[in-house]
């Protein structure tokens, strides 16, 4: 059988046995939080960096969810005043349309913790998109990888050759969104890293990446969840795909699977912890939110997956993949040698732009 294949099955049913299982006993009712994340290998680098740790020195349990992105079931939950979930980790985008909307709660930093040194949180954490209701935590990247048995000779190498299909026949792997396809359309198709979001600005830039999209549209495999990318390579369903960064990683490193991923035009991306407005379990959550962006915890993160902490202090921590040895380093988006043609997301703009968007992407694959 294989052992990707095996891995996401069994990822599958730890997150749902989580999900499911009942607050431990002895646990007071209301001494829980319901903790919301992006499943598999990021959900696992998660509980064994922070989550148990936290329950372990708080005595607050936590039930974990997991969702694929978006605001429509915390806008649900707001809406029938039930709300569930108190801690989500969230994408920029997002974290600034849920802030906007009142969905969110805000975080002052002056209450996280300081650094080991004593620099406080309001210093030690990293330039990125500031948002009142997120804490940052790390950052990502949204990438290309490619089944290298499949490649014995020339490989990809830039975000034009994903789309070159001449050159490198075979379906694709990509997210059925438009974040992130609008951006590498436009790399590939010449537009500067540090262009795009200007070019996207004007009806024809949008219109350009639409072209260039569609260039591979009839042989592109539509993914949704972040366990889907490197089980379709492993599978050959697709020559190459898009994926988040860590994902590829843990296939890689873990499940000794042939994947390399192409950073050349890859979407830099921030997550936050964020916490659901209206929940009844305010404090405890709050107390979450600061024990996750501690400088222990996001240095612990890159022990298991290949994200980086967005804490100077954290960075100074990171060292080797727990399981397999690897230096870490070199594996993180932000590593100098994979930062050379970067696009760095920006969340004002989708946060504007996001709906139309939708609308445009929905109507385009269906066209």
């Amino acid at each position: 059988m294989n052992t990707i294949k095996t891995s996401v099955r069994l990822a599958a049913v730890w997150t749902l046995t989580l999900i499911l299982a009942p607050v431990p006993s002895g646990a007071q009712e209301d001494n829980f939080i319901t903790v919301v994340s992006w499943g598999g290998s990021y959900a696992r680098s998660s509980v064994k960096a922070y989550h148990e740790r936290f329950v372990e020195e708080t005595g607050i349990q936590i039930k974990l969810d997991e969702y694929n992105g978006g605001l429509a079931q915390v806008r649900a939950q707001a809406e029938t005043g039930n709300v569930t979930w108190d801690v989500i980790d969230m994408e920029a985008g997002d974290t600034l349309l849920g802030c906007d909307e009142g969905l969110l709660e805000t975080i002052d930093y002056e209450t996280l913790p300081a650094a080991p040194d004593g620099t406080p949180a309001t210093e030690d954490f990293l330039d990125a998109f500031d948002v009142d209701c997120g804490a940052k935590g790390l950052i990502y990247s949204t990438v290309y990888a490619y089944n290298d048995t499949l490649f014995p000779d020339l490989k990809p190498a830039t975000m034009a050759d994903f789309f070159d299909l001449g050159k490198f026949p075979g379906r694709r792997g990509m997210r059925r969104t438009p974040n992130a396809n609008l951006e590498f359309a436009l790399v590939a198709d010449g537009v500067p890293a540090d262009q795009v979001y200007e070019v996207l600005s004007s009806e024809g830039g949008i219109a350009r990446a639409f072209r260039k999209l569609d260039t591979i549209k009839d042989q592109v495999v539509w993914w949704e969840a972040g366990a889907q990318p490197p089980q379709m390579l492993a599978d050959r369903e697709v020559v190459m795909s898009t994926a988040f960064n860590g994902r590829i990683f843990n296939a890689w490193a873990l499940e000794k699977q042939p994947l390399t991923i192409v950073w050349d035009g890859q979407l830099l991306a921030f997550g936050y912890q964020v916490i659901v407005a209206g929940t009844p379990k305010l404090d405890l959550a709050r107390q979450f939110v600061a024990f996750a962006t501690s400088t222990v915890s996001l240095a612990n993160i890159t022990k298991y997956i290949s994200y980086g902490p967005l804490r100077r202090s954290s960075l100074a921590l990171v060292d080797k993949h727990l399981e397999t040895g690897i230096d870490m380093e070199a594996h993180l988006p932000n590593a100098a040698q994979n930062m050379s043609n970067a696009v760095r997301e920006d969340p004002e703009w989708w946060a504007d732009n996001q709906d139309e968007m939708n609308e445009r992407f929905a109507a385009w694959l269906i066209r």
